[in-house]
């Protein structure tokens, strides 16, 4: 008779336990919704445009930045090209959690939509794969339903203030983007990258068109990171709403 323990369990105890941490990351990083929904009303778009772009882009930082591009009075197209340059990382994430979820198929399919930054961390250093669904699951399940409720919160209020001008609302958009970004500034390497990049960018805000400058800024950091590319040991996450593995 065989006594030995299953090879991949997740034990009840240890699943509560990440269900409890993705729980909680969830509220945290979905409630930040609201910032998204009243700051997309302020730069133009309205309540179902706002709801439309969480439902079905679903990754923060592009969010921010395609809303962004069009607050300073961007053209759509520069406003997607943004977002689409910040949701690269995505596909490095999905690279290195496809063996490791071992989705199929549709499953497959609706995995990808719930991959970002706090699921890929709440998974990526699980022991077993039950463990990484789990906390997968969890993690991006919650984000992704308190994040779609607090935009359309965030829209509605945002659009009952009026014309954000008025209140000095439009100004959220850069100082949401900065908060966003804030967390991820942990080492010395990133916050020069950071202040390089936004140097440049506003070296050519005088000879380019609203958008352009979040682009070549996004330019400077994907350099900074091929000619600094490395192969340092895992780090874990950094928290809510900055935790990147």
């Amino acid at each position: 008779m065989n006594d030995a323990a299953p090879a991949d369990p997740v034990v009840p105890a240890g699943r509560r336990e990440i269900v409890r941490d993705s729980l909680g990351v969830g509220v945290a990083t979905g409630a930040y919704g609201v910032s998204f929904g009243a700051v997309a009303v302020a730069s133009g778009l309205d309540v179902l445009q706002a709801c439309a772009l969480s439902l079905l882009m679903f990754t923060g930082a592009s969010q921010f930045a395609m809303v962004g591009v069009l607050a300073s009075g961007g053209t759509p197209s520069a406003g997607a090209a943004t977002a689409l340059l910040l949701g690269t990382r995505n596909t490095l994430y999905g690279l290195r959690l496809a063996p490791l979820l071992g989705y199929r198929g549709w499953h497959r399919v609706g995995a990808a939509h719930l991959l970002i930054d706090e699921s890929t961390a709440m998974s990526v250093s699980r022991p077993t794969r039950e463990a990484a669904r789990t906390g997968f699951l969890w993690t991006g399940g919650s984000i992704f339903v308190l994040w779609n409720l607090a935009t359309l919160a965030g829209a509605i209020a945002g659009e009952a203030i009026g014309d954000p001008r008025d209140y000095g609302v439009d100004a959220a958009v850069g100082a949401a983007f900065l908060a966003l970004l804030w967390p991820r500034l942990d080492r010395p390497l990133h916050r020069v990258v950071a202040v390089l990049a936004a140097a440049v960018a506003l070296g050519v805000v005088p000879f380019t068109a609203a958008g352009v400058p979040v682009l070549v800024a996004a330019g400077v950091a994907l350099l900074a990171g091929v000619l600094t590319r490395r192969s340092p040991a895992p780090r874990s996450g950094a928290g809510p709403g900055g935790a990147t593995p």
